[in-house]
């Protein structure tokens, strides 16, 4: 049986590696001007757009998570606050709710400092109790991210839309525990929270 902390890694696939060793920033900088593969690889980044660096000296973070949030159609979006450390101690006690069938897309708001972050993914597992939902590991590729800067002072993700299960069967609590990890296994948020699956809204 796989360890919570295993629930919450992304799938490995067989026989990636990252194309180059992690370098420092400086070093991405100082790569070949003249190569246009690496040009277009550093603009990937979002490297050579130009703008004061944020990072901030005082925060040893090299990702942030400010908010997760759920948007439906005619529904006024629900988010998850996660911009103040230890806010997210207290979601698993306020469950939201979604519709049964509802169409829904999760929309994850961040910033990234210090050093090029490689492999941004969002894990989440979901539970019924203490068991597992059936197909209710999900993992989702974000990205690799340089430094935010202030012409760019936030990263937003839009994740592919999903539906909620529906019928008398599928209504009820559910709890979930969400990972956002990178490429290194680093774990750079963890946080436990609950919603129920509702008749109506």
């Amino acid at each position: 049986m796989a360890s919570h902390d295993e629930d919450l890694m992304p799938e490995s696939t067989s026989g990636y590696k990252l194309s180059q060793p992690k370098q420092s920033l400086a070093e991405y900088q100082k790569m070949d001007e003249n190569d246009e593969s690496l040009q277009r690889y550093k603009e990937s980044l979002g490297l050579g757009g130009g703008g004061k660096d944020l990072s901030d000296p005082n925060d040893p973070r090299v990702c942030i998570i400010y908010s997760l949030s759920m948007e439906s159609p005619g529904r006024p979006p629900v988010v998850i606050d996660l911009s103040t450390p230890g806010s997210e101690s207290s979601l698993k006690a306020n469950p939201f709710r979604i519709k049964e069938g509802a169409r829904f897309t999760m929309i994850a708001t961040f910033k990234v400092q210090h050093e090029i972050l490689s492999g941004l993914h969002y894990v989440q597992a979901v539970k019924r109790g203490k068991i597992p939902v059936p197909g209710g590991k999900t993992s989702e590729m974000i990205g690799s991210f340089a430094p935010n800067t202030e012409k760019n002072p936030v990263y937003v993700k839009k994740f592919a839309e999903e539906e909620a299960p529906s019928g008398m069967l599928a209504r009820g609590h559910y709890n979930a525990s969400s990972s956002f990890v990178d490429d290194d296994k680093k774990t750079h948020l963890h946080f436990d929270w609950s919603f129920d699956i509702t008749k109506d809204w």
